[in-house]
């Protein structure tokens, strides 16, 4: 049992494997799957900081396929409601409707942010602008916390 996950963190490993552990890892984060891929983007960066932008890139693109994952599934979540009838948050969910694709500027928020991508599908909001919006939150919060980490609060990191 102990075995798969040995691999499981060799496969995960940040200096052998690197970006493609980043795009894992924010791909994974990025579905209702409670996990962070915040540590492992500035682990990533500073061992390495000449991939910082790539890292960015890398992290925001496997973030927002994640988010794009979890709209498809509240897309087939809203077939499964419409044929059983299933009750719905109606405040919440016209709140959406009324601000649209651009909701999903708020998919990097914790707690909150994934299921958003999912009731963005399940209300059929437009994919491509969902997308679009989810990946333009999504980089900035990468680019603004590791550069934050990096260079605006380093003694935080180091302490």
């Amino acid at each position: 049992m102990d075995a798969w996950i040995d691999q499981l963190l060799a496969l995960l490993a940040l200096p052998k494997y690197g970006l493609s552990a980043v795009a894992v890892v924010s791909f994974i984060s990025a579905t209702l799957l409670p996990m962070g891929s915040e540590p492992v983007v500035f682990g990533l960066v500073k061992l390495n900081p000449e991939l910082f932008w790539p890292t960015m890139l890398v992290a925001t693109g496997g973030n927002t396929l994640g988010g794009a994952v979890s709209w498809a599934m509240g897309w087939a979540s809203h077939q499964v409601a419409d044929k059983y009838r299933l009750p719905s948050h109606v405040r919440a969910l016209r709140w959406l409707e009324q601000i649209g694709p651009r909701a999903c500027l708020l998919a990097w928020l914790p707690l909150v942010g994934d299921p958003l991508c999912a009731v963005a599908g399940w209300l059929r909001l437009p994919f491509w602008p969902c997308i679009l919006y989810m990946a333009v939150g999504k980089f900035l919060r990468y680019v603004l916390l590791t550069a934050a980490l990096l260079w605006v609060f380093p003694s935080v990191v180091t302490a």
